[in-house]
């Protein structure tokens, strides 16, 4: 999104100089980034970059030692948790189901915040989560239990889930690292296209061609700090990868012109 994009918009989402500490261990430092409505933000850097720590930050999961977040310009910590819950969608990356409920009850789960406390689905909520299953490919699905498929499968209902609650802002923790390659690029015009109504998506991900393709912006973590910011081009040079992730790339340009990172072999 450009600048002249963002005018007159409020974040949708914004750390201010965030610091996260765990077991003696600095995970996040002095973290500044910003998440505007219509955006696709993705989230990169090697594992223990802090990038999940972040999400969990944002998602109150974690409550930062230094500075703050806002949501919708509103201070995190003044929302509800009913309230929070119908702002953000959490995607997680891995997440135990223990209980057979069928597909279609877990994806109706996402309703929840909306509805008061003795309140049942109505037909229009109903429909949504027909809609959220349809996008992403999981409607013949519906009536099994979320036990008897497939890790990729049960990835895509969580999406779906999220999508249902039709909050203004999703965060998705790897949402792809299970899906075969033409849901992998399903999830993305997924993600896309709810930007485009106007909200917006903080997505981690460790798959870069995906994450150049598909976000407006990149954010780049090494040692939980933010090390480069931008669209994907400037963020994805090969000094850039060298100091994250200490390796020797070379960046082309991809067939819809998003960098392509193509690694050096070493022996």
């Amino acid at each position: 999104m450009s600048a002249s994009g963002r005018a007159g918009a409020g974040e949708a989402l914004a750390f201010e100089d965030v610091g996260v500490g765990l077991g003696g261990r600095e995970i996040l430092r002095d973290v500044c980034l910003s998440l505007w409505p219509g955006e696709v933000l993705g989230l990169a850097g090697p594992n223990g970059a802090g990038k999940t720590t972040l999400l969990r930050v944002a998602s109150r999961v974690l409550r930062p030692e230094r500075g703050r977040v806002r949501v919708g310009g509103r201070p995190l910590e003044s929302f509800s948790r009913r309230e929070l819950a119908r702002e953000l969608a959490v995607v997680p990356q891995n997440t135990q189901v223990t209980f057979p409920f069928r597909v279609a009850e877990v994806v109706l789960m996402g309703r929840s915040p909306h509805l008061g406390a003795w309140s049942l689905e109505s037909a229009a909520d109903l429909e949504r989560a027909r809609e959220a299953m349809a996008r992403v490919g999981v409607e013949a699905l519906a009536d099994r239990s979320v036990l008897e498929i497939s890790g990729g499968e049960r990835q895509l209902v969580l999406i779906a889930r999220a999508l249902t609650k039709d909050p203004r802002v999703l965060l998705l923790d790897e949402p792809t690292s299970h899906l075969d390659l033409h849901h992998r690029i399903r999830v993305r015009e997924r993600v896309r296209e709810f930007a485009r109504a106007g909200r917006a998506a903080l997505v981690v991900s460790h798959d870069l061609a995906l994450a150049a393709s598909g976000c407006d912006r990149l954010a780049l973590l090494c040692a939980g700090r933010l090390l480069a910011l931008g669209e994907p081009a400037a963020v994805l040079t090969p000094e850039n990868l060298r100091r994250a992730y200490r390796i020797e790339a070379e960046v082309l340009s991809g067939p819809d012109g998003a960098p392509l990172v193509v690694p050096r072999r070493t022996a």
